[in-house]
């Protein structure tokens, strides 16, 4: 049992990135394809679609530059034994506008440019860069 699948989908994602993986399955959940979503949407992964044969999974295409993934770096900041939550004012820009922070709100996982937007906080979750 995995106690923490947010960590478990960026790990997977971090390594398929850094070893030029064209693509990945990743076990199904909405949180999960929610990331996804924001993560296609800021142009960190080209593509993502949910395979219901069997037991769901997330097929996940990386996204690379030449060479270079997209992805260059991500940190989960809240986790199950320690929760950090920001509110709308206070959500990080990450590496000065580069990078994207992914927050859970009562709106829905929004990236903190479109929390900030919409004036609402909530749990930070990662940082992706």
């Amino acid at each position: 049992m995995n106690t923490d699948p947010i960590a478990d989908f960026l790990t997977r994602l971090r390594n398929a990135s850094r070893s030029r993986k064209t693509d990945l399955l990743i076990p199904y959940s909405r949180m999960k394809a929610d990331l996804a979503g924001i993560l296609k949407k800021e142009g960190y992964i080209s593509d993502f679609e949910v395979q219901t044969e069997g037991r769901p999974h997330l097929r996940v295409v990386t996204k690379f530059s030449g060479k270079t993934p997209a992805i260059t770096g991500l940190k989960r900041v809240s986790r199950p034994g320690l929760r950090r939550y920001v509110g709308a004012g206070e959500i990080p820009r990450v590496l000065g506008g580069m990078g994207i922070s992914i927050l859970s709100t009562p709106r829905g996982v929004l990236s903190g440019r479109e929390a900030r937007r919409q004036n609402v906080g909530g749990e930070l979750l990662a940082y992706i860069w």
